[in-house]
């Protein structure tokens, strides 16, 4: 036991209270009268050495508030550790006159605990919805461009995948199947097949996973065998309103397998509000639509087409898809398609975009979706591989870049990944 000298109080002609301390706590009640005439004196204060430098807990000694406070009073003040020293600057540090600032933006990042509260965006695995590549075999194929990416069986992969993404807090999956080339026509008519591969699928998750939310994509090219979101005229021009009459069907079709959210990527002019019509009338109030609204004809989709097989047989998208210089022009179809009754407006690609992320965030109230496409998802992959940057670190910032741009939910491959890191799991 350490000895230390602390004052006592003679409180006139009261009896001294006499203190006596094991640990930093009085044994004796304290006596007082005539509050007036005090006299300090010094006396000991036995505590405990390891416990006075901060090593062990102060022992409770059944002490009420107000004989603490009485002896705080009476100038006898418990131990507590000592003010920190500064830290020392490196040898050869310049003296330097402190800069005359009110305001230094630094000392509200100056902790973990700091940057934390003040955080403005956060990201959890709720707002990541998981796309899955589907095919009629029952192995799961590996795609090349795509590390990590499988064609999954749709009766046995799937379901296993889709079992490890909601272990981890990820309830939203989209389809896009591998349909067989034998089943490709020109007009696309297996897209609106009830028992296609999509529709046999939903049935299945939804039987499996009641509470899951599907999206589904409504478009033509995996069903095409020209390879284009439309139907294709002779002279090679995409024709609008003869694809949105196929697209109708399709949609409904999805929407009676069990589809939550119909999401048409076909961006042709009005396919919203005349979706929206064709599930009204069929009685599906309740699904959603998912317009892609501002798809850019971009260079980041090629991983995306191989695991689909789905390139354009001949041409490119740029007739309906949007040019990647255009800002303004997101706007329009901003506009076009609330006025039509979208549910969610949709960026496409993600990163390269954030600006009209912003964009339609700032335009619009309505929810708002990013797609971290294939080629993004590439990318980092073979920079991971590479070891030319950290894969995890990349992937989570990308991610919550995307929700500080605007996005509410994102569509991306590291989807389970990513919600594995959220969860603090390491596989």
């Amino acid at each position: 036991m350490a000895a230390m000298t602390l004052n006592s109080v003679n409180f006139g002609a009261a009896k001294a209270a006499k203190f006596e301390y094991v640990g930093l706590k009085v044994h004796q009640n304290i006596t007082s009268a005539r509050p007036h005439s005090v006299k300090f004196v010094p006396r000991t204060l036995t505590v405990n050495a390891a416990e006075a430098q901060g090593g062990g807990p102060v022992k409770k000694m059944g002490k009420s508030d107000e004989e603490c406070e009485a002896a705080v009073v009476a100038g006898i003040i418990p131990e507590a550790p000592p003010v920190p020293p500064k830290s020392a600057a490196p040898a050869g540090t310049p003296l330097a006159t402190p800069l005359p600032l009110s305001r230094r933006p630094r000392r509200n990042r100056r902790s973990p605990v700091l940057r934390a509260a003040f955080q403005e965006t956060s990201i959890s695995p709720a707002n990541l919805v998981y796309p899955f590549f589907i095919h009629e075999g029952e192995e799961d194929t590996p795609i090349g461009a795509m590390p990590g990416c499988y064609r999954l069986g749709w009766r046995h992969g799937l379901v296993e995948e889709v079992a490890k993404a909601r272990d981890v807090g990820v309830n939203s999956v989209v389809l896009f199947p591998k349909v067989p080339d034998a089943l490709k026509t020109s007009t696309g008519d297996e897209a609106y097949n009830d028992n296609g591969l999509v529709p046999r699928t939903i049935r299945l998750l939804k039987d499996k996973y009641p509470d899951l939310i599907i999206y589904t994509d409504v478009a033509l090219d995996p069903y095409s065998s020209d390879g284009h979101d439309g139907i294709v005229r002779e002279d090679g021009v995409i024709l609008n309103d003869e694809t949105v009459h196929q697209l109708c069907k399709q949609a409904v079709s999805q929407a009676r397998a069990g589809a939550d959210v119909v999401s048409p990527s076909d961006m042709m002019d009005g396919r919203v509000g005349a979706l929206r019509a064709a599930l009204d009338a069929e009685g599906f109030q309740h699904v959603s639509i998912m317009s892609y609204t501002a798809k850019y004809a971009s260079s980041f989709y090629g991983p995306f087409r191989e695991a689909l097989d789905s390139n354009p047989r001949f041409g490119d998208k740029k007739t309906y898809q949007m040019n990647p210089a255009n800002y303004r022009e997101a706007l329009i179809e901003t506009h076009e398609d609330e006025a039509e009754g979208a549910d969610i407006l949709l960026v496409k690609p993600g990163l390269p975009y954030l600006d009209i992320i912003r964009l339609l965030r700032d335009n619009s109230s309505l929810p708002i979706a990013a797609y971290q496409v294939s080629g993004e998802y590439s990318m980092i992959k073979a920079g991971g591989a590479l070891k030319m940057i950290d894969e995890v670190r990349v992937m989570m910032e990308s991610l919550m870049c995307l929700r500080r741009a605007g996005a509410d939910i994102i569509l991306t491959y590291f989807a389970l990944q990513a919600a594995r890191c959220m969860c603090g799991e390491k596989r």
